[in-house]
């Protein structure tokens, strides 16, 4: 996005972008501009629904729970969806917001809550999880924000990889690897596509690592010589994934 247009308040909305089309907010976004952001008649602001890249609009209308703004340019191209599969072993609520908001900023294009024997929160609310991965778009200037899938089990994910992923490479974050750097591993899946799963604070239980290491979908790596709590864990293997067969390069 042009440094221009970098400071302007960014939001996510459903309807179709193109010059001239007039745009009506839901009440919470209306309220957030009109109320909390004190946004005008003649101000500016970019909107962006994850097909038509980022468009400058100014509010034709700041009634607090009715904003009304009208689209005049697209200032960038919508950016492709990443190929990217990322699961996770659900942590307490706000841990469990920073995984979701830093897989969105690292770049996954489908994230998904996989419950496994030591997962810490067996309650979610997608909702929350959807509003979490739209915010950091928001934030971040990201254009195609992720899917976040339904919540599955480890064995269901496991047992239909397969049929529902394909030919996927499945990355798998293994505190039990011996220590070594994971980029020869990273290396020889150049090309593949590729999903990432990181454990719940306390790993993944001996029967679901002697599982996913049976696997010859399954790419085990280590994460170095320490001990990585998990969303750190998460955030370490998105940026190794990224900077070294990703979209980084």
């Amino acid at each position: 996005m042009p440094r221009s247009h970098s400071s302007l308040q960014r939001l996510f909305v459903e309807p179709d972008l193109a010059p001239g089309a007039i745009l009506h907010l839901d009440k919470d976004q209306s309220l957030y501009l009109a109320a909390v952001l004190r946004k005008g008649v003649g101000d500016e602001v970019v909107l962006f629904n994850g097909r038509d890249g980022a468009w400058l609009c100014r509010l034709t209308g700041d009634a607090k729970k009715a904003v009304t703004l009208e689209a005049i340019e697209r200032i960038a191209a919508q950016t492709p969806p990443s190929g990217l599969w990322y699961g996770f072993a659900p942590l307490k609520t706000e841990r469990l917001d920073y995984v979701v908001q830093k897989a969105v900023e690292m770049g996954a294009g489908i994230i998904q809550p996989v419950m496994t024997q030591y997962t810490q929160l067996h309650r979610l609310k997608p909702e929350r999880l959807a509003a979490n991965a739209v915010e950091a778009a928001e934030q971040c200037e990201v254009l195609s924000v992720p899917e976040v899938a339904p919540e599955i089990t480890l064995d269901r994910l496991l047992d239909g990889w397969s049929e529902n992923h394909g030919d996927r490479r499945l990355i798998f974050a293994d505190e039990g690897e011996a220590s070594a750097s994971p980029l020869g591993m990273l290396e020889a899946l150049r090309g593949e596509k590729l999903g990432l799963l990181i454990g719940p604070e306390g790993g993944f239980s001996d029967a679901e690592r002697e599982k996913l290491r049976a696997l010859p979908f399954v790419v085990p790596i280590s994460l170095g010589p320490r001990i990585l709590r998990a969303d750190t864990a998460a955030v370490a293997a998105l940026a190794i994934i990224q900077a070294t067969i990703g979209d980084w390069r």
